[in-house]
């Protein structure tokens, strides 16, 4: 059963559950990424019979498989798939930025390039669920953005196939390539490349402890979007919320994993013990009790303090993940939030409205990195270039000072380098 505590009886910072990676997952994620290195294809198939449980004789996913399983996908959810997949659209094409050019003196021009990243590698979890939401987060926002290569990577079922919907979403949302890996061996063959996969500039997706920690391992030979932890949700919600609705968003979060932490935080004593009541009669509901029950009863918490402004206040310190406010005029609250991945605002915005349906991206920073970092967007697939030119006689009017700047800075070089074109006449 999850606990009801009182405000302040438990640091704010360990209201939700945030565990460091353990050693024995850095140094087997190191030795796979070796492996990968050193043998790359022959390392892929042997950790794909080893840890996926199948022996294929390819790698990528062939163009009539995804013919096979965007026919073998039931109609209205492809339908479901395409509205989806609009309204992240529609959402992420407002973020795309504009090259810029600023005139200075004398003709001087100044300027900001917006340029896409090559190729971008997206990571799709698999394993005990498929999420096909995933594939529309992760590579529209790619497409959108221009990258001329968009590679996704995804674990294979025990039938050596991607599952159908994973494939029909690659399909709908433009994904060019995709492979049949998971886990650390899928970022360590996007980071350096082997024989069939190529390597990328960017790797993005969430995915288990193994993949985190390949990917903080992988950092720096390309880059990477987050390291992110255990979904976590906070609601937010006064006495006037409907205890089955929160029960059920928090268990909408606890059905991810064992390790995830769904939080509830109220001024109302009443709907607290509502909720963990409820929370007992809809976990034998659900198809995954178990993982569920677990991440309930582990991780879950109930906190009670004495007004909204401290519950505000609670989940600013906490950064999380997803933030539902279940309270009257959420507006008057927004503003107030400094730090969450991702805001839902009243009664009637599930979380699951923002994984699957609504627009803005699902892959959100966690473990209270929202402190200072961001959703996945089309910025992650772009990088910025800057331009400078000055004219002959914009440069001369200004060598002087480049010149005295370089020099208190104890740089006599770069100072010649300006006043060296003033001895030329011009």
């Amino acid at each position: 059963m999850i606990r009801i505590l009182k405000y302040g009886e438990v640091e704010n910072r360990e209201i939700f559950t945030r565990m460091a990676p353990k050693a024995h997952v850095e140094d087997a994620v190191a030795d796979i990424i070796r492996q990968v290195r050193e043998e790359g294809d022959a390392a892929l198939y042997r950790f794909c019979e080893t840890f996926d449980h199948v022996t294929l004789t390819a790698l990528e996913v062939r163009p009539e498989e995804f013919e096979e399983a965007y026919a073998a996908v039931d109609a209205d959810f492809i339908r479901i798939l395409r509205k989806a997949a609009d309204n992240i659209r529609r959402f992420h094409a407002a973020q795309v930025r504009q090259s810029f050019v600023v005139s200075g003196e004398n003709g001087a021009l100044l300027g900001q390039r917006i340029i896409p990243i090559e190729k971008a590698g997206l990571y799709v979890p698999g394993g005990t669920a498929a999420y096909p939401s995933t594939v529309l987060m992760d590579a529209i926002p790619a497409k959108l953005a221009g990258c001329g290569e968009i590679v996704m990577v995804t674990p294979p079922g025990r039938d050596g196939r991607v599952a159908a919907p994973i494939l029909a979403a690659a399909r709908i949302a433009g994904v060019d390539r995709v492979f049949k890996l998971g886990g650390a061996q899928a970022i360590a063959a996007l980071a350096y490349g082997t024989e069939s996969v190529p390597r990328v500039d960017k790797i993005v997706g969430p995915g288990n402890a193994y993949v985190a920690e390949a990917k903080r391992q992988v950092f720096g030979q390309v880059a990477i979007d987050m390291i992110a932890g255990p979904s976590e949700i906070l609601v937010v919600a006064d006495g006037g919320a409907n205890p089955r609705h929160v029960a059920a968003d928090l268990l909408s979060q606890a059905e991810h994993d064992k390790l995830a932490s769904a939080v509830l935080v109220t001024d109302s004593q009443a709907l607290a013990q509502a909720v963990q009541a409820e929370l007992e009669v809809q976990l034998p509901l659900l198809e995954r009790e178990e993982i569920a029950r677990t991440s309930i009863e582990n991780n879950g918490k109930i906190i009670v303090a004495d007004t909204l402004d401290v519950v505000i206040d609670i989940a600013n310190e906490l950064a999380p993940e997803h933030l539902e406010l279940c309270v009257d005029n959420p507006f008057d609250y927004l503003d107030q939030i400094r730090h969450a991945g991702s805001v839902f605002l009243g009664r009637s915005c599930p979380e699951p409205l923002g994984d699957y349906y609504a627009g803005p991206n699902h892959t959100l920073p966690t473990g209270g990195t929202a402190r200072f970092s961001s959703p996945l967007s089309v910025d992650d697939f772009v990088k910025k270039s800057q331009f400078i030119y000055y004219p002959e006689d914009a440069f001369r009017a200004v060598a002087r000072d480049v010149d005295t700047f370089a020099r208190a800075e104890g740089l006599g070089a770069h100072g010649r380098s300006a006043t060296i074109r003033l001895e030329d006449e011009p």
